[in-house]
């Protein structure tokens, strides 16, 4: 198949989608498909306000349409709800072309914590937006759960995350001057991620976050106990998820939780909230944790997690699971050659 990807959310941007769409295609090209992408660095742009790192670019509609139809794609995919998502579902709109999107990210919940524009305007245009597609894929049962509660009304079809296995496994703890349990947050540093309500968590040992973020500094100075180490990947993220003891997602914006799936790969329970993704994932003692406080989730799950149980739940996760499932996506939705006429 020729699939066409349309994406805001591109490198250098560190996060779970840009890994996500990186390892598929990468899976879509060794099995001989051929994919292109339709990605900000090839437009003009600006750098996001809150997120420097994200350009808002200036998708030129003129450009897109060469794109497209040099490509000549059978498949179209929206994997965005931004300028270059809007942009490509224009272009098919006016030609009633087949497209599919994805669900990746809570925007009106970001949106809402961080300049307080009200969930339900956002949810709004994230319906119109998807109403066209003939497809919406989601991570977990939840999420489509909420979404029809929201009014979402698509088809919706089911596509899962993927762990590196060759990378994400058990590995001897080594020796540390940090007290144990060392207790580990990646991800993003920034306010809708919740970091904060992890490091008022109450609970003995070490604090580590694995990522960087508009507060990194502030929450630095503020919480000098704690460990910021800034990005890591490849082998020495690896590391830090199996040196560690506990896992704790404190987010409750996001749709799945990428790194929940790699730290159980890695043998780490994970401490969680009752929210879409985790309620997916974590769903028996012997893996983790999940309660609306925090104290409580990392104290059970420090009690009851099983490490070889960890392993053994996040080695379901597998990448060749997910693209074959994005891939049936793809044929089930739509088989026939596009036409641009």
């Amino acid at each position: 198949m020729r699939i066409l990807l349309a994406t805001d959310a591109w490198l250098p941007q560190v996060n779970g989608v840009v890994r996500t769409w990186m390892t598929s295609i990468t899976k879509l090209r060794e099995w001989g498909h051929e994919v292109a992408v339709i990605e900000p660095n090839q437009f003009p742009g600006l750098p996001c306000p809150f997120y420097p790192e994200i350009r808002l670019c200036l998708p030129l509609q003129g450009k897109i349409v060469r794109t497209i139809r040099a490509f000549d794609p059978d498949v179209i995919h929206i994997a965005t709800e931004g300028p270059i998502g809007f942009a490509v579902r224009l272009f098919c709109r006016r030609r009633g072309l087949f497209f599919t999107t994805t669900y990746h990210t809570k925007f009106p919940e970001y949106l809402q914590r961080m300049l307080f524009l009200p969930a339900g305007i956002s949810y709004g245009v994230m319906r119109r937006f998807h109403r066209r597609s003939s497809t919406i894929m989601v991570a977990t049962p939840s999420l489509e759960a909420e979404l029809r509660a929201r009014g979402f009304q698509q088809p919706m079809k089911r596509w899962s995350r993927g762990v590196d296995l060759t990378l994400f496994h058990p590995r001897p703890k080594k020796p540390s001057d940090w007290p144990r349990p060392h207790l580990l947050y990646v991800g993003r540093v920034s306010k809708e991620k919740s970091i904060e309500d992890f490091l008022k968590v109450r609970a003995f040992g070490t604090k580590i976050i694995v990522g960087d973020g508009p507060i990194r500094e502030r929450l630095a100075k503020e919480y000098p106990d704690a460990q910021f180490l800034g990005y890591r990947t490849g082998e020495a993220l690896a590391e830090c998820y199996a040196d560690a003891d506990l896992f704790v997602f404190p987010s409750v914006t996001d749709t799945f939780g990428l790194v929940m799936i790699e730290a159980l790969a890695s043998g780490l329970p994970v401490a969680a909230r009752p929210v879409v993704g985790p309620i997916d994932i974590i769903t028996q003692p012997s893996i983790g944790a999940l309660d609306h406080d925090l104290n409580v989730a990392v104290d059970r799950a420090l009690r009851e997690g099983n490490p070889a149980e960890c392993a053994r739940v996040g080695r379901e996760y597998t990448w060749d699971n997910c693209t074959r499932q994005l891939l049936g996506n793809f044929v089930n939705t739509h088989t026939g050659r596009l036409e641009y006429s």
